[in-house]
């Protein structure tokens, strides 16, 4: 069973230990730490990833729609799904705005609980579905067969094939071939574009790599992992714990 691993934010601490009782019954769900601030919340995140927030929309500092537009805004992927709890449902236009899920009223009911339980899986199968979509395997490729390189002093010529993994350093981006690095003053979301058609896929906020040169992954900590390459066993490139599953899925998918 694919646990969806959810955190709770919320400042009130019988809301916090009610929405620990309802969700600690469901069987797929598994709790990560509890924030009890917007800023906890946004530190709290970059270490879990939870892929379900059940955000309070008021709280000390930074608010909760304060704090889900933060996320929004910073997502690799995507950001993850948020519920949204409050003691007044003129809020629920401001969540909805952010594309909640659904909110929950304060004090929680069980079976309005359990409906947005079920709201939530099916988005959830229903975003697998469609991040999908853009690696669905094909006999060719539909990228650009040549790419030019600007490292302000020159221009290379390098076929995509060619890379294995790009990753910003300092001010310039470190394009890694087999052998050597190029320099380039494009940025890592610039390569991305310039690659779409081919076998590349961003692990982690700081890193896209070709899949076709990914010889192992392994696990590391909070449900993250490391890729080892092909032929540059050295280098050891995180996957984010959302990268991971979208990961999976997409050689399930191709095999």
């Amino acid at each position: 069973m694919q646990k969806i691993h959810v955190m709770i934010a919320e400042d009130e601490l019988m809301a916090r230990k009610e929405l620990t009782y309802l969700l600690t019954e469901e069987e797929d769900v598994e709790l990560c730490p509890s924030a009890e601030s917007g800023e906890q919340l946004l530190q709290l995140y970059r270490e879990y990833e939870p892929d379900v927030i059940f955000l309070d929309i008021h709280m000390p500092g930074i608010s909760g729609l304060e704090a889900a537009q933060q996320l929004i805004d910073q997502a690799v992927h995507v950001p993850p799904l948020f519920i949204f709890t409050t003691a007044y449902d003129e809020y629920a236009i401001k969540a909805f705005d952010l594309e909640a899920v659904d909110y929950l009223l304060k004090p929680f009911d069980e079976l309005r609980f359990q409906k947005a339980m079920k709201r939530l899986r099916n988005q959830i199968k229903q975003r697998e579905r469609k991040l999908m979509e853009p690696y669905v395997s094909n006999s060719t490729s539909t990228g650009p067969a040549k790419l030019l390189i600007d490292d302000g002093e020159r221009t290379v010529v390098l076929s995509p094939d060619m890379i294995y993994f790009a990753m910003p350093h300092k001010r310039m981006l470190e394009i890694h071939t087999k052998d050597r690095a190029i320099l380039s003053r494009m940025t890592l979301q610039e390569l991305e574009k310039k690659l779409v058609g081919h076998p590349f896929f961003r692990t982690h906020r700081s890193y896209l790599v070709n899949l076709n040169y990914i010889k192992e992954i392994t696990p590391w900590f909070n449900g993250t992992s490391n890729i080892t390459l092909k032929d540059i066993e050295h280098i050891q490139i995180p996957v984010s714990r959302t990268a991971r599953k979208m990961l999976f899925k997409m050689f399930e998918n191709n095999h």
